[in-house]
């Protein structure tokens, strides 16, 4: 069973750009994001977590107790969300846009040696993928 806690560097994307079209972000904000490479370190206590994305774009975290919604600031908007354990290796956060209702979401996917990032959003045509290799310390 993988360990969901730890570092994850990213490495590559798949599809990202029609996902962060369908979330609204302009082009040369999706195209900074799409070349960044961001450290992903994750926390979790069993009934905590944080998640933090290190990038020279900027640095984001988020704190969340599982099951209870939270709210996640992004640059255009904020969303409320709900983050679930759906088994020992993947986690999944539900999103709500408020101001559209849109609903978007990332379901993360843990190995031993990776955690693939799948992000969706009603309006994308296809999922996004953001993939992440374990940092062993």
């Amino acid at each position: 069973m993988p360990s969901i806690q730890g570092k994850y560097q990213h490495y590559k994307n798949e599809n990202i750009d029609d996902y962060f079209i369908a979330v609204g972000v302009p082009f040369m904000g999706r195209k900074m994001m799409a070349m960044s490479s961001p450290l992903m370190e994750i926390n979790f206590d069993g009934e905590n977590m944080s998640i933090k994305n290190s990038s020279l774009l900027r640095t984001v975290e988020y704190k969340f107790k599982m099951g209870e919604e939270y709210e996640e600031h992004m640059p255009n908007t904020t969303i409320k969300s709900v983050t679930t354990l759906v088994n020992d290796n993947e986690v999944v956060t539900d999103s709500v846009i408020p101001e559209s209702q849109a609903k978007c979401g990332r379901h993360y996917l843990f190995t031993d040696d990776e955690c693939i990032v799948t992000l969706t959003h009603e309006k994308a045509k296809t999922p996004g993928k953001r993939y992440f290799r374990r940092v062993n310390e």
